[in-house]
């Protein structure tokens, strides 16, 4: 079985939309796009780098979908390379309508779907940016690690990492650094349902 990884660029306050560029996803109205990139490192590039490993296949909402494919096609280099060349599997109710491949569609059921993908075997899984998947990767079990590059902004408004959707979950720290910009870089593994206490 293969290993699903998430990774998320997210502000201090749980937002992760846009944080490439102004004109990324200005659904709802977010004039906020590109809030990482003054923030950009070696470091946190190579921490994106090693969570993509030699060789990966790409899960990503329908979204995140379409902000690739009309960006990553057009650029070169290493990184361009391998998320071009990965297979892309998207939830999404057109599976008609997706271009950028080698692609294919979840299915209807988009847990059933992905436990399918996760059970036939391959290289890693990437999820990309998904305000929509990665609620449910975790609290349906299928979530293996998540890498979470905390930038230090806040912004108020804008899709969030985690939504009403998702279930109570735990998670432990497997690693943590922080970049010369202020990025925090921890990674974590689920770690069953949340546990509750009282001091």
């Amino acid at each position: 079985m293969r290993t699903l990884r998430i990774i998320e660029h997210v502000s201090l306050d749980g937002v992760i939309q846009a944080p490439g560029g102004p004109e990324e996803d200005r659904e709802n109205g977010f004039d906020w796009g590109g809030w990482a990139f003054p923030h950009a490192s070696e470091e946190g590039g190579a921490a994106i780098d090693a969570a993509h490993g030699t060789g990966f296949d790409l899960l990503l909402g329908r979204k995140t979908y379409d902000i690739f494919a009309g960006y990553w096609p057009k650029q070169a280099g290493p990184m361009a390379d391998s998320l071009n060349a990965a297979r892309k599997f998207v939830a999404t109710h057109r599976p008609e309508s997706l271009g950028w491949g080698p692609v294919e569609g979840l299915g209807s059921d988009i847990a059933a779907g992905i436990a399918r993908v996760k059970q036939a075997g391959g290289p890693d899984l990437i999820v990309w940016g998904s305000s929509t998947l990665t609620p449910l990767l975790i609290s349906e079990g299928l979530a293996d690690e998540v890498l979470l590059l905390v930038f230090p902004v806040t912004i108020g408004r804008g899709k969030r990492i985690f939504s009403d959707i998702g279930q109570p979950t735990g998670l432990r720290l497997i690693e943590s650094k922080a970049t010369p910009t202020g990025v925090i870089l921890s990674r974590y593994q689920p770690a069953g349902a949340m546990r509750l206490g009282s001091y």
